[in-house]
């Protein structure tokens, strides 16, 4: 078992996410300490891809930003490794198939497990897709990470009970960024979840203010938040780690 579980054992679990190499890896390794020291429970760092089928124009922009700077794949590793030697909250991996396999995917998942990443997401595999990953993911003791929409209808139980490290429920159709409201019907999907499985689920997609996020966090184990924090970056660049924190510190406190 990871440390995921760790995340959600004492309060609601505040995730928020950070695109890495965006404007820079020393911006990306100052922010997630900042979110660390303000109250993160679990941070999710996105490895940049040309094609985030799943992201909004916000990511897509810091997607697009990071890759242009020259960021890769082992340079994130090693910012990992940094970032270990004195952080010690869980984190996870969001990026796509391709990233994946084009590294190598045993060589990529061990790696995850060395360097001390606690889990992996990949938004564009289908759950009935993801044996590809799962037995390296288990070899190597990385929670692979399984996503439920609004729209996994009879699928949500069965998502549910094969759930590793957290399930991440996604508040809303289409593709992350920033919305006013949320509508779906959380607890209805929360109660499916429940009856199938004990890994926590957090929601993510939409979700940017304090008020959001103690909402989503209501109904379920936690708020995930990652456009806002995106746009902290895209307004503030290098001196975005002070607002990041700051911000975390607000959502962390209306978590309670």
């Amino acid at each position: 078992m990871s440390r995921i579980h760790t995340a959600f054992e004492t309060r609601k679990a505040f995730i928020p996410f950070i695109t890495c190499g965006d404007p820079d890896l020393g911006t990306t390794e100052a922010c997630v300490r900042a979110m660390a020291e303000n109250g993160a429970d679990l941070i999710e760092l996105g490895i940049p891809f040309s094609d985030p089928t799943a992201e909004g124009p916000v990511i897509q922009a810091a997607n697009t930003r990071a890759l242009a700077g020259g960021v890769t794949t082992d340079q994130i590793f090693d910012l990992v490794r940094r970032l270990r030697k004195d952080i010690d909250i869980p984190m996870v991996f969001m990026t796509y198939a391709n990233v994946v396999f084009s590294y190598g995917a045993d060589k990529f998942i061990s790696t995850c497990s060395t360097i001390g990443i606690d889990g992996l997401i990949l938004p564009d595999i289908p759950f009935e897709e993801k044996g590809e990953f799962l037995p390296l993911c288990r070899k190597y003791g990385v929670d692979l990470v399984s996503l439920v929409a609004p729209t996994s209808a009879n699928r949500i139980a069965m998502i549910a009970k094969e759930a590793e490290g957290f399930l991440y429920l996604v508040s809303s159709l289409g593709v992350t960024g920033t919305r006013s409201e949320i509508t779906t019907d959380l607890p209805a999907i929360v109660r499916v979840v429940r009856e199938h499985t004990d890994i926590p689920c957090a929601v993510g997609f939409g979700i940017s203010t304090p008020d959001q996020a103690k909402k989503m966090a209501d109904v379920s184990d936690g708020a995930i938040i990652g456009s806002a924090i995106v746009k902290l970056l895209e307004a503030h660049g290098t001196d975005a780690p002070r607002y990041i924190g700051e911000y975390v510190k607000e959502i962390r406190e209306a978590l309670g």
